[in-house]
């Protein structure tokens, strides 16, 4: 049975942090829905009604660009190991990219990862979990570096090139407002 709460509370903090995967959901109001599985060490729980996570560089950019458009966003964790339980975190979020004052402090929460492209800070006001039963058990094995070993072997303005030609709009043509390059505010 589902229960929720206007705040992550400690249980909910603790379940967050020991899940390798979340999912990420945004729509604009028309358009596509994307929803996007996100790993490496990248969330972060910074108080009761508020999520950063860093996002780097891949294959299209639509968080962004929905973002922009309609700020509503939904991340959901699922245990795949012990108790079964999927919990749900609710909200409008916005997006803070290098060029941005806040950057610096926000990223130096984080692990510094190859081809960090945005830090989106979600502002929670609905917290749901539910039983999770029909989620397969699975073992986690390791991480994967695959994408880190391609963003090392780029530089600065290959990865800007790369952004360029594949970040900067939308499957359905909407805008990312990425900028041309990504290099960080001086503090």
């Amino acid at each position: 049975m589902a229960k929720q709460s206007e705040t992550i509370g400690p249980e909910h903090g603790a379940f967050i942090e020991k899940q390798p995967v979340f999912f990420v959901g945004t729509a604009a109001a028309d358009g596509r829905v994307n929803v996007s599985p996100k790993g490496m060490d990248s969330l972060r729980v910074l108080g009761p009604n508020q999520v950063a996570w860093l996002n780097v560089t891949g294959s299209g950019n639509e968080t962004a660009a929905h973002l922009l458009k309609l700020p509503r966003m939904t991340l959901m964790f699922c245990a795949f190991e012990g108790a079964p339980l999927i919990l749900r975190l609710y909200g409008l979020a916005r997006m803070v990219q290098p060029t941005d004052s806040e950057w610096s402090e926000l990223s130096s929460l984080f692990p510094p990862l190859p081809g960090s492209r945005q830090i989106y800070l979600l502002d929670v006001d609905l917290v749901q979990t539910s039983c999770g039963m029909a989620v397969p058990l699975m073992d986690f094995q390791e991480g994967r570096e695959n994408l880190n070993e391609v963003h090392r072997k780029l530089s600065d303005g290959q990865l800007d090139d790369y952004r360029q030609r594949k970040n900067t709009q939308s499957i359905d043509g909407f805008p990312t407002g990425l900028p041309e390059t990504m290099k960080p505010q001086p503090s």
